[in-house]
């Protein structure tokens, strides 16, 4: 595997050809430099211990009831790799393929190519991936594009774990998310289909909130907000800060919704950044996408990419005190 590391006055980001992986994000801040994302200092963990630390997830990000899906009159059988259903494009996906790698140091960029065969995972057509990452300052800007020979279904999500604390968990993060709806799930986080106000809801980020606040009884967030499609895209869809570093994290996005997920039953057998243990709640992913399952529910914006209508992404993150 190979890393690039771009730096800034503000910041140092190193991604890896592997998965497309966002390794390592510093920060510096009042008790110096800050871990920000979680990850592990040896390669060989991603393939042995990551659960989606840092990924570029896809072709489908999120889960799809089933492992299969309907498209003009054929039905498309997925790698089922979470129990029946399929999560983040199937057991190998594109976090953990090996990339192409290129660095545009003028631009303090890195861009990554993977040509996705016909049939990969069991999705129809090959499409040519490339994604983007581009450190302006405190800024993040992370581009994702997929250009497919045939119509075939594209919804990719930036993975990472963030603790803007530099270790311990994310109880004490206070978040805000411009999100007034939600995607309701059974058991099995599949959704049901409905679309419901976060209002009187562990969802609801409307206002800010501690992640201990919303998990009062510590059964875990792993549900999909819908953004509100009014809101001011000059202003974060997003808001994170962290009263222990005064580190501030701020999130835009132009897809339409936005999966919170806080980790309380994530636990990884090895260290990671620093020798630091992960355990429940030690990070918080906010995955920019679309809605998990979207293939089954036709009545939802669709995620089905062609030649003419290729899919693109921006994805806009700045952490800074």
């Amino acid at each position: 595997m190979d890393e690039v590391t771009l730096e800034s006055g503000d910041a140092a980001v190193s991604i890896l050809n592997y998965g497309c992986v966002l390794r390592d994000w510093r920060v510096d801040g009042a008790r110096g430099s800050v871990p920000v994302t979680l990850g592990f200092p040896r390669f060989e963990d991603y393939a042995l211990h990551s659960q989606s630390h840092g990924i570029i997830a896809g072709r489908v990000a999120n889960r799809t009831a089933g492992a299969r899906f309907e498209m003009d009159g054929r039905e498309y059988r997925l790698t089922p790799n979470h129990g029946s259903n399929h999560l983040h494009g199937g057991a190998v996906g594109l976090g953990r393929r090996i990339w192409e790698m290129e660095t545009d140091d003028a631009g303090n960029a890195v861009h990554l190519r993977h040509a996705s065969p016909d049939g990969e995972e069991g999705y129809p057509g090959a499409v040519d991936f490339e994604v983007t990452f581009l450190l302006e300052g405190a800024r993040l800007i992370c581009a994702m594009s997929g250009v497919p020979d045939r119509p075939t279904p594209v919804n990719l999500a930036q993975h990472s774990y963030y603790n803007l604390g530099g270790g311990g968990d994310v109880l004490d993060h206070e978040v805000e998310i411009a999100a007034s709806r939600y995607t309701p799930t059974g058991p099995d986080l599949i959704p049901d289909g409905s679309i419901a106000p976060v209002a009187g809801t562990r969802m609801d980020f409307t206002t800010a909130r501690s992640i201990g606040d919303s998990d009062p009884g510590r059964l875990g967030l792993d549900h999909n907000l819908v953004l509100d499609a009014d809101r001011d895209r000059k202003a974060p869809a997003a808001r994170v800060s962290c009263p222990r570093t005064g580190l501030n994290l701020r999130l835009w996005t132009d897809e339409p919704a936005l999966q919170i997920y806080n980790g309380s039953d994530k636990s990884v057998a090895v260290p990671g950044h620093d020798g630091r243990k992960y355990g429940p709640y030690a990070g918080l992913c906010l995955e920019a996408q679309h809605y998990p399952d979207s293939l089954n529910r036709p009545d939802w914006p669709s995620i089905i990419a062609t030649s003419e209508a290729p899919y693109n992404q921006q994805l806009v993150v700045e952490i800074s005190p």
